[in-house]
């Protein structure tokens, strides 16, 4: 059997896949316990002194300066995640309109819509506060920041494994920046056939613009 040879029917294993997607799927997997691990360990002050930076940084890129329209992300509770709150009214008193993701719960789509303040984001079942249907859509942000467990030198994130933010980023035209401490930055991530790219990486320590064709190992600019 090759290693492109279907993987059936045993170690749960999902239908479909190729024998070494099935790796790839596993190997994140794990990777996804071990990050949430390490980023929950992190003190939370240490976490905001992070953020704050990273906010810096975003503050300071050109795309985001010029851009008339952004999707940002309320952090999940508890999970230790960038926070970019406190950029929503800097933002919004640039005049830029902002975006949240909202998942449609019959669909399971993602999509952005607009808030009038960060008070209007409700948990409605998915485990973070989002945008209700009521709320209008964002349609083609100029710029969507991007939250990840783990990033690798091309670009390729690590998520929390539902596959909403490649979904809708396939369709969008946007340019996506990822926002995660430097200590998420891996040399390599398993990659599979519909995980999409950003094309801009944002954390405490630095920022760059990802290698497509970064081998394994290597050092993404600083």
């Amino acid at each position: 059997m090759n290693e492109r040879e279907r993987a059936g029917g045993s170690g749960g294993s999902r239908p479909g896949l190729y024998a070494d997607e099935v790796i790839a799927v596993k190997v994140k997997a794990e990777l996804r316990k071990r990050m949430r691990g390490l980023r929950r360990a992190a003190p939370a002050g240490a976490c905001e002194a992070r953020s704050q930076k990273i906010r810096e940084r975003l503050l300071s890129l050109p795309r985001v300066d010029a851009a008339r329209s952004i999707a940002l992300f309320f952090p999940i509770e508890g999970r230790n995640e960038v926070s970019l709150v406190p950029l929503d009214a800097v933002l919004r008193a640039r005049g830029v309109a902002i975006g949240y993701p909202a998942i449609d719960p019959e669909s399971r789509v993602m999509c952005f819509r607009t808030v009038p303040n960060v008070d209007a984001l409700e948990e409605r079942g998915f485990g973070f506060r989002e945008p209700g249907p009521e709320h209008p859509r964002l349609e083609a942000p100029d710029v969507v920041v991007v939250p990840a467990l783990a990033v690798a030198p091309s670009g390729h994130r690590l998520g929390y494994g539902a596959g909403y933010y490649d979904r809708a980023l396939a369709e969008s035209g946007a340019w996506t920046v990822a926002v995660l401490y430097d200590y998420q930055v891996l040399a390599d991530l398993p990659t599979l056939p519909h995980d999409v790219p950003v094309a801009y990486v944002v954390t405490d320590a630095r920022a760059f613009e990802p290698d497509l064709d970064a081998d394994v190992g290597a050092d993404p600019a600083t």
